[in-house]
């Protein structure tokens, strides 16, 4: 059988449905092995084909000392560390931005640009006001960067297993979509509570101006269902922009590696390393505002107001008004992206946490295939 027939063959057992020119650019290329944690790593060795694809990974990564193993209990704990630290840190410090850009949303004509929204902002609230809600910023997104993180390890580890070390590799960017989508869902039901409350302090002039002061008023006006009336747009919102941040930022910085990096990954210090992931998280974050820009202007609205459903929001705001805000929030996701991968490497790097290098394509496919 031609390698080409056989190519058609195991594309088709993918079950994730991934384009199958994939493997005919990487055909002929020996770049980095498999990587199942986001980030940088020095290289390492490869396990035998045969093993185990959990096992291959953490071999992979054997040449350094760690602090626990790949896929432990402790790994799983500290990559959710990591996303509070990378969530909760850099979402509450840039407060400021996603208030205006929320004001935007709900009365663009009181707040027309970045510019006029400050400036009445401070006028109205003084400077502290810029720094409404962010009380269940820092604890909605901590819960969120806990559960987006670390179940996407989780869920990375679970499907790869699922799909065997050569499917693993052919279908690396649906992997990375299906466990980044499994881990939003349940990411978005820790942060729903939080998110209202938040919107409502900063949409809603003279309700509320702490946590503590809405999140009750919230509850005795309508229940449970405050705060989680919001939980649908979340996710409209929240998956595909974690989809789009994770897949993009694995398959960035794997392209950076290949063929922008003037030296192999190997010879690369973890500053340089961590210099390429801001790199592929500012780019991936570009890309994660334009795709869940929408959904997020039917969430700010929505949160503000008593009643509404969203579809009734959406239909109100047009074609034209779901994209109010955009460039502010371009510019705070982009850098919020950013920070979240190069804080969520270092705490890897601090903590000596297995990372695994980027993918390459295994020995026994290289030899179906008849690639040297």
């Amino acid at each position: 059988m031609d390698s080409a027939s056989l190519l058609l063959r195991l594309a088709a057992a993918n079950p994730f449905s991934a384009p199958r020119f994939q493997l005919v650019a990487d055909r002929g290329d020996s770049g980095p092995g498999l990587s199942r944690s986001p980030g940088t790593e020095q290289a390492a060795a490869s396990a035998p084909c045969a093993a185990p694809v959990s096992r291959r990974l953490a071999a992979a990564a054997a040449l350094e000392e760690h602090s626990c193993e790949y896929g432990s209990a402790k790994f799983y704990a500290l990559c959710g560390f990591g996303g509070v630290l990378s969530c909760g840190l850099t979402h509450t410090a840039v407060v400021p931005l996603d208030l205006v850009k929320c004001r935007m949303q709900v009365d663009p004509g009181k707040y027309k640009s970045i510019f006029k929204g400050f400036s009445v902002t401070v006028k109205e609230d003084g400077v502290r006001g810029l720094a409404k809600g962010w009380a269940p910023t820092f604890i909605g997104y901590s819960m969120q960067g806990l559960c987006k993180f670390g179940f996407y390890e989780v869920f990375k580890n679970v499907y790869s297993d699922l799909l065997g070390e050569e499917n693993t590799y052919l279908w690396r960017t649906s992997l990375y979509l299906a466990a980044s989508a499994s881990a939003e869902f349940f990411a978005d039901i820790a942060l729903s509570p939080m998110e209202a409350c938040k919107v409502r302090i900063q949409t809603k002039p003279g309700y509320a101006n702490t946590l503590r002061e809405a999140a009750p008023k919230m509850y005795a006006e309508e229940g449970m269902w405050a705060f989680y009336k919001g939980v649908a747009p979340l996710w409209m919102r929240q998956i595909p922009y974690t989809m789009m941040k994770f897949a993009c930022f694995e398959r960035t910085v794997e392209a950076l590696y290949k063929h922008v990096v003037p030296k192999p990954r190997s010879d690369c210090s973890k500053g340089e390393q961590l210099v390429v992931t801001f790199v592929a998280g500012y780019i991936a974050g570009v890309f994660c505002a334009i795709v869940s820009h929408p959904a997020d202007s039917v969430v700010s609205v929505l949160n503000k107001e008593s009643g509404s459903s969203a579809f009734q929001v959406l239909k109100r705001l047009g074609p034209v008004g779901v994209w109010k805000g955009l460039v502010a929030r371009i510019i705070m996701i982009g850098t919020l992206t950013a920070l979240q991968w190069f804080i969520y490497d270092s705490v890897k790097v601090y903590f000596r946490l297995p990372r695994p290098p980027p993918p390459e394509m295994p020995a026994s496919l290289k030899k179906k295939l008849g690639i040297q």
